[in-house]
């Protein structure tokens, strides 16, 4: 039986080059020729499959049954699991009873099922494609200006909330949200997405027409900057009212003039929150590549400057999330 060392970088090498080819060959498959395969050792095949990505290993298993077995084998997707992995797990008071018999299927569980670790204030979950770290920080993990004072926020319970408890902003004419995460807790090597989390009440006033600002960047370091809007109304009303006033006013007096009709302005729709798969809405704040620099990653959201009051929203958190690999 073929046997992996992981220390020995000559064997990684090997599998490395035997990749491509192996692929290559899975491709061409027929029903006349699958049979071939099965004359390899699983554990060969286990080894290269460890060193592509989860859909390539899922794909491989309708092979044959050679590569079915080592698709779903656990060496295959121990490699696919973060190295720290474990150590996470054992930080949610739900580890004991974490139910998974394989590890593909505790891959795939936290994929579909983020999971509560550092007393229910961060979530840990992963990107599917890649199995990158991706992690969703509470409320009660932020730093929410006037948070504890009842007249301007309040702690609800919803049954389609990640957390026990999120936030809900009755009140304040001084927004402020700001988390932090050490960079040591992503993954290596990885452009990464934060967002903010949230829905609307039906009570929702204050952000129609006035933007807030976000920022992403290390702490003591250079922030990117700009400005989004939280309510999808109000944005979609100055999408339109952009539209209206350059589609009707500029086209038509192009057209008496003689002149070549003007583009309509492209919208950025990255300013603009997007509905998510779990009925939660999320905005964009930026983005962040997590190299080789140790320190915090913080995120804001602001709204300090235009002294207006605004109220009805709830906030589930600030979520950063591994970009999907292509």
């Amino acid at each position: 039986m073929y046997q992996y060392n992981a220390n020995n970088e000559i064997e990684n090498q090997q599998v490395r080059t035997l990749q491509p080819f192996l692929f290559v060959l899975i491709e061409m498959a027929t029903a006349e020729t699958v049979g071939l395969f099965d004359v390899l050792p699983e554990g060969c095949v286990a080894n290269v499959l460890s060193f592509t990505s989860p859909p390539d290993a899922c794909r491989s298993s309708s092979v044959s049954t050679t590569f079915r077995s080592a698709a779903d084998s656990d060496a295959v997707w121990d490699r696919f699991l973060p190295p720290e992995c474990e150590s996470i797990i054992s930080r949610s008071a739900d580890s004991s009873s974490l139910p998974f018999s394989s590890k593909k299927e505790l891959y795939l569980r936290l994929c579909d099922h983020p999971l509560l670790i550092d007393d229910g204030k961060k979530s840990f979950f992963l990107e599917k494609r890649s199995g990158k770290k991706c992690f969703m920080l509470s409320p009660k993990e932020l730093l929410v200006v006037w948070i504890e004072n009842p007249r301007y926020w309040k702690w609800t319970s919803l049954p389609d909330a990640r957390f026990p408890e999120v936030a809900e902003l009755i009140s304040v004419c001084w927004l402020e949200i700001r988390g932090k995460i050490s960079t040591c807790m992503l993954s290596p090597a990885t452009l990464y997405a934060t967002y903010l989390v949230f829905k609307p009440t039906t009570e929702l006033y204050g952000f129609n027409y006035h933007p807030v600002e976000v920022t992403v960047g290390l702490v003591g370091a250079e922030v990117h900057k700009r400005m989004v809007y939280l309510d999808t109304e109000g944005g979609g009303s100055e999408r339109s009212q952009i539209v209206r006033r350059r589609g009707i006013g500029l086209f038509n007096r192009a057209r008496i003039l003689g002149f070549p009709a003007p583009q309509p302005q492209e919208i950025d729709d990255a300013r603009y929150p997007k509905k998510r798969g779990d009925g939660w809405l999320e905005i964009e704040l930026g983005e962040f590549f997590n190299g080789e620099e140790n320190g915090e990653l913080e995120m804001s959201v602001l709204e300090l400057k235009g002294g207006h009051w605004k109220g009805g929203l709830i906030v589930q958190g600030i979520e950063i999330r591994a970009k999907e690999s292509k």
